[in-house]
């Protein structure tokens, strides 16, 4: 069997051995939910960049800009990071540069790996179809917050591990914590998701409602994939 390893955060990411792999990078609350959200409704492109000057750089270039600091939307850009902004028919075959405080700076630190896609519970079982199909071992790496484990992004680890055990075996004790918690939380996802502390500091800001949706199952049936610094649909 192949092998499905964890990293819980993007600090620990040069301890694994990327090449050869397929690295599923996911940031629940909400980049990478954001991203894949964008992509379904029509969205060309995402640039993902690590700084918010580097973003300004792309609206200089005409291009539509998204992001947060802190879990806010940075002063003068187009969108924040709310699914919902992406659900927009004007960015239908656009392209969008964006910058989060922990998903994008993932998705940058797993350059190296053989492939690099782009994970959430709102496309999780397209997800583990196409790993099922594939015969390459991956690492699940959960953007975290500042460099800290949170709940949502391992509990999509645990659920996506579940998903390929028909082809996939754990790898390490990262993986085999975020199948464990996923099997005691499976019944209420969402209300473990809530409880976290993620969740909790997002819902000062009053979005409780991008909480809920970032928790919804399988509503696309889409693969984003990041390839010459921009992620489009596989």
């Amino acid at each position: 069997m192949k092998t499905v390893e964890v990293c819980l955060t993007p600090d620990l990411i040069q301890h694994f051995n990327l090449k050869g792999k397929v690295v599923i990078v996911v940031d629940i609350f909400r980049a990478t939910s954001c991203i894949v959200t964008g992509l379904a409704y029509g969205v060309n492109a995402i640039y993902p960049v690590a700084t918010v000057e580097e973003c300004k750089n792309f609206k200089k270039k005409g291009m539509i800009i998204a992001g947060e600091r802190g879990g806010e939307k940075v002063a003068g850009f187009d969108v924040g990071n709310s699914p919902y902004e992406y659900m927009n028919d004007e960015f239908q075959s656009k392209d969008i540069a964006v910058t989060t405080t922990n998903g994008t700076q993932a998705i940058l630190k797993s350059i190296g790996a053989d492939q690099i896609l782009i994970g959430a519970f709102l496309n999780l079982r397209a997800m583990a179809d196409f790993i099922l199909d594939s015969n390459k071992n991956i690492i699940i790496h959960c953007a975290g917050w500042k460099g800290m484990v949170n709940i949502e992004d391992t509990l999509f680890a645990g659920a996506l591990i579940n998903e390929i055990k028909a082809t996939h075996q754990p790898s390490g004790d990262s993986a085999f914590m975020a199948g464990d918690l996923y099997h005691f939380h499976h019944m209420d996802l969402l209300h473990a998701a809530h409880n976290s502390s993620h969740a909790k500091r997002l819902a000062a800001f009053g979005i409780e409602k991008d909480l809920d949706f970032c928790m919804e199952m399988s509503l696309y049936s889409i693969i984003p994939s990041y390839q010459d610094k921009k992620i489009t649909l596989l």
